[in-house]
């Protein structure tokens, strides 16, 4: 999406083949690079201890089935052409489905969900049902509270994993890649320098990462490229003059014959085929930095057939050469000749087979922390043009250290295969689970064909994670353990975050009370304008209460505002401010909801309060210029509170209306959107939906003109006075009677991420010298 005017990628009109090409392009350094690298290790895995090569190539033949099969099912049939077709506005990754599945079903745990987000452009359901009648399936996930948490949960687990593959990806490649130079060094020296050659060639990739997707993708794509054309111009000669006939075993029939002659230990031995699929699910994960077309296009027509070609060259070498059973490597069938050439682009080409995972890592850390479910931490958008293309340096240095340690406690590729090939079954078992829910809630297929899509992949899958969990002691055990502990935080983090947002709902204050706030009560007024942040869309936040009582004055100028999430990729710009008067305009106090989806840039403090303002101006003329009508009937309190009016990119003229000229003739705004006069019934968790639409400018009274005329000069003079920002100081603590597990959890866990990631003020970029925190205890 390009950030200026939040046009996705993906829109027809913005797409040329140029681009197409380019993204195609820059995709194989960053998405292709694990999957591209996978025939370094998948048949040294598979015969590493549970089968052995033998004379009849039975074996042989039965992994290279194998191999043909899953590559052919798993990520072309099930990722290229279905997984990725289930994008969330160009966004891909296990929360982009779970963002899905929340806007067509009631199972989202997002706090302060309002009706009015359902209005957002990028909300609304591209394919609506045709029948009215509603599916069991989203009867039963509706009805039962128990299963938007067991969702919730499952989400968690395949964000977890993906994390625990980005860890295990960079750790098994470089290793790889650094193992391949054995053959030139001494046993000696190999021993000992194996591990600090892959040390530093690590902190050297994750130092890379500061300079974005887009320019990594630029410098990786010609050695994956180069790579590419060399494995599959590799298994043509071995191809051609080993054993002509090798294409033979693509059957489906050597499967069968592997198993039957292998039994048990063949199925185990499945745990290093898997491994020619690591990579694939960072096609889903990584489509925010690219487009469907591009990942399609560069797997389909030369990352796919190149793969084919080196499995069947290794094979057909294999099938003439029985003397090596106790050494099967990937250098055996390369010729002496191009030995060491084909060895540097390896190394080369290993080192780039981390960047899909690491890129994917960024993009689903950056969802789940946008929907509440994982500390804050600092997102840098490294890309003005492309949308999505992120970098976290918290998680960068800290997936830098743990690959390290990794790599220094195994020592060993069987090991780190065992723990990764786990990680990557889980993530694709949890995709295929959520697919098959977008299939019937979102894409309104029948549930039997989701049921087939769900037993297919899934029976596949199962049949590859089980061969990992029986390596749980030989290295498996490592991903558990890792996914465990991030669940148990990111749980954690969502719980509290629930908990707060109820503490703050209930104890909020009413409008009445800030109505009767006066000089009467020793309350004054002071220049400047009050910018108080709540997670509250309605009401009186419990903070600025607590302000009030410890220091008896407020700014001229109040704006409670509510910086929101929305279960959406992105939000338009012209869709982003919701703006309403709280109380009377002679209070002049206003609520205004800025709402973000999980891919958009937040702004900088000084655009954000220039724009508010802009926003504010915008809105007071809007509200002045109503039916006189209904200007005529005053308004109650309550539904002066719940009245709020999307403010888009077109501005009013900053002159006062009476300065107009007498024939100008009132113009519609148009952002592609209905067009917006009225705005009613925003209510607090509530299922009222309203319209929203534009209102001309009309012709107003004198005195109404000199009303508007005050409250704009109050709002301008207010700004030049300066900005405060009031944000809460929280400390959680679980209340008395709890369980001992929520006491740990709530008093120690959450207050000790509170306390280690970045607070509201950092991630809201509040200047210091003007930030105000009020100190809150919430007991939950």
């Amino acid at each position: 999406m390009d950030v200026s005017n939040g046009i996705c990628w993906g829109s027809t009109k913005e797409k040329s083949w140029k681009t197409l090409m380019v993204l195609a392009y820059q995709s194989l350094g960053v998405v292709y690079g694990d999957l591209s690298i996978s025939p370094l290790y998948v048949f040294k895995s598979t015969f590493a201890e549970d089968i052995q090569h033998s004379e009849s190539n039975e074996e042989i033949y039965g992994v290279l089935s194998f191999v043909f099969w899953t590559l052919t099912l798993v990520p072309l049939f099930k990722y290229v052409f279905i997984v990725l077709r289930a994008d969330d506005n160009g966004e891909g990754g296990t929360f982009a489905l779970y963002s899905l599945i929340c806007r067509h079903a009631k199972v989202g745990l997002l706090p302060n969900r309002q009706a009015s987000d359902e209005d957002v452009s990028t909300y609304k359901l591209e394919r609506p049902p045709e029948a009215k009648s509603t599916s069991k399936v989203k009867k039963v996930l509706e009805k039962h509270k128990g299963l938007h948490t067991a969702l919730l949960i499952l989400v968690l687990l395949g964000t977890c994993m993906v994390v625990g593959d980005g860890l295990l990806t960079p750790a098994i490649s470089v290793f790889t890649a650094v193992s391949g130079l054995e053959s030139l060094m001494s046993k000696e020296h190999h021993q000992y320098a194996i591990i600090p050659i892959t040390c530093f060639v690590l902190v050297c990739l994750f130092a890379l990462q500061h300079y974005g997707t887009h320019r990594v993708g630029f410098y990786f794509a010609p050695i994956v490229l180069i790579w590419l054309l060399c494995i599959s111009t590799l298994g043509l000669y071995n191809i051609f003059r080993w054993n002509p006939h090798v294409y033979k075993a693509l059957s489906p029939y050597y499967m069968y014959k592997f198993l039957k002659k292998t039994r048990i230990s063949g199925w185990m031995s499945l745990g290093g085929v898997l491994l020619c699929i690591t990579g694939s699910e960072a096609m889903f994960a990584d489509l925010g930095h690219f487009t469907y077309m591009a990942i399609q296009i560069a797997f389909t027509f030369l990352v796919y057939p190149s793969l084919i070609l080196a499995y069947m060259g290794q094979a057909a070498y294999l099938s003439k050469h029985h003397q090596n059973v106790d050494g099967i490597s990937f250098y055996l069938y390369v010729p002496e000749k191009v030995k060491w050439p084909v060895l540097v682009v390896a190394v080369l080409a290993s080192v780039v087979g981390s960047q899909a995972i690491i890129s994917g890592t960024f993009s689903i850390i950056n969802q789940s922390q946008s929907l509440g479910c994982f500390p804050r931490v600092k997102v840098v958008h490294t890309s003005d043009k492309i949308h999505g293309q992120i970098y976290i340096p918290e998680i960068n240095w800290i997936l830098m250290i743990l690959c390290i340690a990794v790599t220094i406690g195994f020592r060993d590729t069987k090991h780190l295969g065992n723990a990764s090939g786990l990680a990557v079954m889980t993530v694709m078992l949890v995709t295929t689970c959520l697919m098959s829910l977008v299939m019937v809630l979102c894409w309104h297929k029948p549930p039997i064909l989701a049921l087939c899509f769900l037993l297919f992949f899934g029976s596949i899958e199962i049949l590859y994670f089980s061969a990992s969990l029986v390596k749980f002691a030989e290295g498996a055990w490592l991903p558990i353990l890792l996914a465990l502990f991030l669940m148990t935080i990111m749980y954690v983090w969502h719980y509290a975050t629930i908990k707060k947002y109820e503490f703050d709902l209930h104890n909020k204050v009413s409008l009445e009370w800030l109505l009767a706030l006066g000089p009467s009560l020793g309350i004054s007024r002071v220049p400047g304008i009050g910018m108080v942040f709540t997670d509250l869309t309605s009401g009186i936040p419990a903070n600025f209460s607590r302000f009030v009582t410890n220091l008896p004055a407020f700014h001229q100028i109040l704006v409670f505002v509510c910086v929101k999430s929305v279960p959406v990729s992105y939000v338009p710009p012209a869709e982003r401010y919701l703006i309403g008067r709280v109380g009377p305009s002679t209070h002049r106090s206003y609520r205004c909801i800025v709402r973000y989806g999980y891919r958009d840039v937040h702004q900088d403090v000084d655009s954000f309060e220039s724009e508010l303002v802009a926003k504010l101006d915008d809105f007071i003329r809007y509200d002045w210029a109503q039916d006189q009508e209904e200007r005529e009937c005053p308004p109650s309190i309550e539904s002066n509170e719940s009245r709020l009016a999307v403010i888009g990119t077109i501005r009013f003229p900053q002159q006062p209306p009476y300065e107009f000229d007498e024939n100008l003739q009132p113009a519609s705004v148009s952002i592609g959107l209905p067009t917006i006069e009225s705005v009613t019934d925003i209510i607090e968790m509530g299922p009222t939906k309203r319209s929203v639409r534009f209102a001309d400018e009309r012709c107003i009274s004198d005195e109404r003109d000199a009303q508007l005329h005050q409250e704009l000069e109050d709002l301008w003079a207010a700004q030049q006075a300066g900005t405060a920002f009031i944000i809460g100081h929280s400390h959680v603590m679980a209340k008395q009677g709890s369980s001992f597990i929520r006491k740990i959890a709530i008093n120690f866990g959450y207050n000790f991420l509170r306390r280690n990631c970045r607070g509201p003020d950092v991630a809201l970029r509040v200047p210091p010298v003007s930030l105000l925190e009020v100190g809150m205890v919430y007991v939950v």
